[in-house]
């Protein structure tokens, strides 16, 4: 039980991270370059983990990265950056707040890994707790930004069960470094087609690229790839509703409001659903006691000796 809650505490701070990335992405970053801001995310990212564990791929893990660098970095950032640019911060965290579900849904059908009725009870939960939180007042819906975060969302779910099912094989810190690097070189080429030539960057975009750089993606995806290599995969689909809720509670701070009742309800459904789908608490067994020498015959501690155990009586 203590390492379970460990690694959720470890893993909790990934989704923590990302609910602050929607605010930064959308004020401190340039617009329309997606592609570059992808690249200028992720590449100095993997470089400063790759550093770290000085470990370079061999074998199968060229293409592993490259597949893991395809669909959790390249499509993730550059569709997630989008729908930060084209949708409320409510909107892409409710959307992005269903990937519990699609989480479990695609570990049982990837990896064999059937989703618990309490997990399914508590993204349930969960789910419509973070409506509740994010869905008070009408935003603008645009169709491109939607599209943009369901396919960041289902993308990145592929991505994260192929490497849970692939994390015994080498550790954590340099699978990340791996994918984060070999994702940023797979959008070079486009950039430079679609873009052309990288946004000049003031003061404001350098600070904000080295906090989603350091905190919201070396950081938390270390932590992340940490989480699906020790927890089931529904567990670390119900801490990421932490996101939203970071979301909720930064704005809210940021604009120097105060939580209405209908988002701090939203806020105990969201960590309701959170508690009730983790296998914190398992049910032990209970263990028989040692058994206690009698008389030269070994009889178990909860019970009594026969008579013909005991011997006979002094």
């Amino acid at each position: 039980m203590e390492g379970t809650l460990r690694w959720s505490l470890v893993t909790a701070v990934a989704p923590i991270a990302w609910g602050t990335n929607y605010f930064v992405t959308h004020e401190h970053l340039p617009a329309g370059v997606p592609l570059y801001g992808a690249i200028l995310r992720a590449l100095p990212a993997g470089l400063l983990l790759l550093a770290v564990c000085r470990r370079r791929p061999r074998g199968s893990w060229w293409g592993k990265s490259l597949v893991l660098g395809a669909l959790n970095t390249s499509a993730f950032f550059t569709l997630i950056y989008v729908a930060a640019h084209r949708l409320p911060t409510s909107l892409a965290s409710m959307i992005m707040a269903t990937s519990p579900v699609v989480l479990m849904l695609l570990a049982w059908l990837l990896a064999a890994e059937r989703p618990a009725v309490r997990a399914l009870a508590g993204a349930a939960i969960g789910i419509t707790g973070a409506c509740l939180m994010l869905l008070t007042a009408a935003v603008r819906v645009d169709a491109l930004g939607v599209a943009a975060s369901v396919g960041a969302m289902v993308l990145s779910s592929v991505g994260y069960i192929l490497a849970k099912r692939w994390a015994g094989e080498v550790d954590v810190l340099a699978s990340t470094a791996w994918q984060l690097i070999a994702g940023s070189l797979i959008l070079i080429p486009p950039a430079i087609v679609v873009e052309g030539a990288p946004p000049a960057l003031d003061g404001d975009m350098l600070f904000g690229f080295a906090y989603v750089t350091v905190v919201a993606t070396a950081v938390a995806f270390t932590a992340w790839f940490a989480g699906l290599k020790h927890l089931p995969a529904a567990s670390v689909g119900l801490i990421g509703l932490l996101n939203p809720v970071t979301g909720v509670l930064l704005g809210t701070m940021l604009a120097g409001d105060t939580l209405t009742v209908r988002q701090l309800l939203g806020i105990a459904l969201v960590l309701a659903g959170l508690l009730l789908g983790q296998p914190l608490f398992r049910r032990f067994r209970r263990r028989a006691p040692d058994p206690v020498v009698l008389s030269g015959q070994c009889v178990p501690a909860t019970g009594r000796a026969s008579a013909r155990d005991r011997g006979p009586v002094p």
